[in-house]
C-alpha cells in the first residue's frame, strides 16, 4: 500500500497544528518561552522540526509518541547537570514527559547560554 503524501511543514505553525490539543500547549508554550529568552531570534523549520536561529543554531523542539523533545545541544546539556536531573537526557536532547510541565525557567536559561556560546 503506498504511504499518503504527507508533506513537510514549512512553519512553526504548521508544525505544531498537526498535533493534538494538549500536544499543541505544551509546543506552544516552549516557543513562547524561547521567543522571550531570544527576541531576535529567527524561527524556521529544521531537520523537520521547530529551530530557533541567531547566526547559528540555539534552539530545536519536537513532539514525540510521549514526550515533548528539547534540543539544545551537547554543550547546553553538559553546562546544566544538576538542573536536568529529573530528566531523562541523551547527548544533546531532553525529554520532558507530557505528564510534567514545562521547565520554563531551565529553557530561557539554557537559550541565554546558547546565544553565549
Amino acid at each position: 500500500m503506498k504511504k499518503p503524501n504527507v508533506s513537510s511543514p514549512r512553519t512553526i505553525d504548521e508544525y505544531i497544528e498537526r498535533f493534538p490539543d494538549p500536544v499543541r500547549a505544551k509546543l506552544r508554550e516552549v516557543r513562547e518561552v524561547v521567543r522571550r529568552a531570544a527576541p531576535e531570534a529567527t524561527e524556521k523549520i529544521s531537520y523537520g522540526i521547530p529551530t530557533f536561529t541567531q547566526g547559528k543554531n540555539l534552539f530545536h523542539f519536537a513532539a514525540s509518541k510521549k514526550h515533548v523533545g528539547l534540543y539544545p545541544g551537547p554543550d547546553a546539556i553538559a553546562a546544566f547537570p544538576e538542573e536536568l536531573e529529573d530528566f531523562e537526557t541523551s547527548k544533546g536532547t531532553i525529554r520532558v514527559p507530557f505528564d510534567q510541565p514545562i521547565p520554563v525557567d531551565l529553557i530561557e536559561k539554557i537559550v541565554r547560554f546558547n546565544q553565549k556560546s
